[in-house]
């Protein structure tokens, strides 16, 4: 059944992508609420904050920002946070429900890409050099191999 999985799948990633778009929608509502501006300057701002330029320097291309990487997610997940607190003291559940929604695909993203992948790889590579490895082999199962002798 690939054509079912394959609609439900992207059934799964629309949702998500419309759940982010208006999240997003909302957190500059809620910058622009806290900085006493209008949405576009709000939007101008965290776009300035997190956008990323090409770079070449020493023949290398490299992509530069205003932040550095570890910081982008904690600060997003902090943006996240304050739109949810902000919308939990105003009386607003359902665009709190869609910040918290957010905020939690944010922080389990790094482990659901993990697993993901590495069923993808696990199901398209079976013979991969790295599936005795330690980390792959099950600590229950005892591999052996058997041949009979012939009298």
């Amino acid at each position: 059944m690939p054509k079912l999985t394959i609609a439900a799948a992207l059934l799964v990633l629309a949702a998500l992508v419309g759940t982010m778009t208006y999240t997003g929608y909302l957190v500059i509502g809620v910058l622009a609420d806290q900085l006493g501006t209008g949405r576009v300057i709000a939007g101008l701002l965290l776009g300035g904050l997190f956008a990323r330029f090409p770079w070449i320097t020493q023949g290398k291309l490299r992509i530069v920002g205003l932040l550095p990487v570890p910081v982008r997610r904690p600060l997003i997940v902090s943006l996240l946070a304050l739109c949810l607190l902000s919308f939990l003291s105003r009386g607003d559940y359902v665009p709190a429900v869609f910040a918290g929604l957010s905020a939690a695909f944010l922080l389990t993203f790094p482990w659901l890409r993990r697993a993901v992948f590495g069923r993808m790889k696990s199901s398209f590579f079976k013979f991969a050099s790295d599936q005795n490895s330690p980390t792959s082999a099950h600590d229950t199962v005892i591999e052996g191999e058997f041949r009979e002798k012939k009298d």
